[in-house]
């Protein structure tokens, strides 16, 4: 008997290593071909829609527009990493400082912001899930240094500003410019790109089309940093 539950554990443990070997086999493939290929969704907007789906969500308007780096303002380029990681032309994925600080916080119990990179909310937007656990953020570790690996940092940036939530169901630079301003992405000015910007830390919460004063407070605070970064000229180091 004991032989047997050893047999059944050790086919169980193969399984688990082969599954995990073909995730991983898929994901480096997935990766190589978002290189070129533009992600027609992310894991993110398949679990909205499938929420909204089954809740049955009134009101609820999915939509997602797909534009290339040469058809997006540079001014919301800026904005977004001002905004979310000053250091995204100079870090590989991670920014330690970041890291450090919010893992400092934590233990003194003060509220802890977000100190993922442009990249790895990359890596989790299209390949993972919402929620916080170490063995997700195992996932998203990897997943990111792969992306770093493969992708130039214009390509980073072109696919976050394609994949952002920017509002409920509103995904990409180029949805979010069209309902809040009526027009199209390449034509968003600082103004408009740094209220976006402002967004994103909870695009649920605060709102673009309606900016409460903190909105509009930190709006105000992303431009001072895209002035700070020097202004789209700062794009020259992206790689």
């Amino acid at each position: 008997m004991a032989k047997r539950r050893r047999g059944r554990a050790g086919r169980i443990l193969r399984g688990l290593l082969l599954a995990g070997l073909a995730w991983a086999a898929l994901t480096l493939v997935t990766v190589l071909a978002f290189r070129w290929i533009d992600p027609p969704f992310t894991m993110f907007m398949l679990a909205d829609r499938a929420g909204a789906l089954f809740s049955r969500e009134k009101g609820y308007d999915f939509s997602h527009d797909w534009v290339d780096w040469d058809h997006i303002s540079k001014h919301a380029a800026v904005a977004v990493v001002a905004s979310e990681d000053q250091k995204f032309p100079l870090h590989r994925g991670f920014d330690f400082k970041q890291i450090d600080k919010a893992l400092a916080d934590r233990e003194r119990g003060r509220r802890v912001r977000g100190a993922s990179t442009i990249s790895q909310q990359v890596a989790k937007n299209i390949f993972l899930w919402r929620g916080q656990s170490w063995f997700r953020k195992g996932l998203e570790a990897g997943i990111t240094v792969l992306i770093e690996t493969c992708w130039s940092k214009q390509r980073i940036l072109e696919v976050y500003l394609n994949i952002a939530e920017f509002g409920r169901g509103t995904y990409g630079v180029q949805a979010a410019s069209r309902r809040f301003f009526h027009k199209d992405a390449a034509r968003l000015n600082r103004s408009e790109a740094a209220l976006l910007a402002a967004v994103l830390p909870a695009p649920r919460v605060f709102r673009a089309g309606a900016p409460s004063r903190y909105v509009q407070r930190r709006q105000a605070w992303i431009q001072r940093q895209m002035n700070a970064l020097g202004g789209t000229s700062y794009l020259a180091e992206l790689h």
